[in-house]
């Protein structure tokens, strides 16, 4: 039931480890382009807008023309809905940080030397090694600026993982024994109620995407929380007809088994002495 969520680094190898940690675990694999790919499929966007929230940080001039906000719910549901299945090695710049602290996942950041990073990179996209140094060093910042902007979350910070491996000082097989020893533990040990915690996560996300996807709803501040299938959605001015509409958006979810939804009322406001 474990869940291994690998933070990718070019030149640290992180495919080839996650594909053997897949094999010997007899788990699927999944990589974000395929997580990208889903969800573009369910919420009828392209995976070029998608891109942005894993592969690449967005530029001013895309900022103008691109609602990057709207797509991260779409991504960050369809990451947990494969998350939720369980028994998964998934690969991507910010799928770890998307894993929720439930007891069932591992959260692992691959690094490995800069010199060494920058050749694996050389020889795998056939570049000169000044180019290469460019390429893993614009990466790193841009990553690094995209956890930070999308999600509030520095991934140098070592408490982001659970766990940080270098590829290069340690030979790939003693790293797929950790990671699988880590995953068999995991399934011995997760709380009973892990699970389930899991699969309302994922719903919650699920009922999050399907509202910001409604022309009528969008960006609406709305919190939607999730307990045994049952869903609570908060939020300001919550009123008719816009509690049933959201009641209807969030009963159309696949698990849904009832919904609560909230209006906050908004404080009063003080007048200056």
């Amino acid at each position: 039931m474990a869940i291994i969520a690998i933070t990718q680094h070019i030149g640290t190898r992180a495919d080839e480890l996650g594909r053997l940690v897949a094999d010997r675990l007899g788990y699927r694999f999944l990589n974000s382009q395929m997580v990208i790919d889903e969800a573009a499929s369910r919420f009828k966007v392209t995976p070029e807008q998608l891109v942005i929230v894993d592969e690449r940080r967005t530029h001013f001039w895309e900022r103008l023309k691109t609602d990057t906000a709207r797509f991260i719910p779409l991504f960050r549901a369809a990451t947990l809905k494969f998350m939720a299945a369980d028994n998964l090695v998934i690969l991507g710049r910010s799928v770890a940080i998307l894993l929720p602290e439930v007891g069932l996942g591992l959260r692992v950041r691959l690094v490995a030397p800069m010199k060494e990073r920058i050749a694996a990179v050389a020889a795998e996209e056939k570049l000169a090694p000044a180019v290469a140094e460019r390429r893993v060093r614009e990466y790193d910042r841009e990553v690094r600026a995209r956890m930070q902007t999308l999600f509030n979350v520095d991934i140098e910070d070592p408490l982001t993982h659970h766990l940080t491996l270098n590829t290069h000082s340690t030979p790939l097989p003693a790293l797929l024994k950790m990671l699988s020893e880590a995953a068999a533990e995991i399934d011995r040990s997760a709380p009973a109620d892990s699970r389930q915690k899991l699969c309302d996560e994922a719903l919650a996300a699920e009922v999050r995407a399907a509202l910001m996807s409604h022309p009528k709803i969008g960006h609406a501040p709305l919190e939607v929380n999730c307990l045994s299938g049952k869903v609570q959605v908060n939020g300001p001015g919550l009123v008719p007809p816009w509690d049933d509409l959201i009641g209807s958006v969030a009963r159309n979810v696949e698990g849904v088994s009832a919904v609560e939804v909230n209006a906050e009322e908004s404080a009063a406001p003080v007048r200056p002495a």
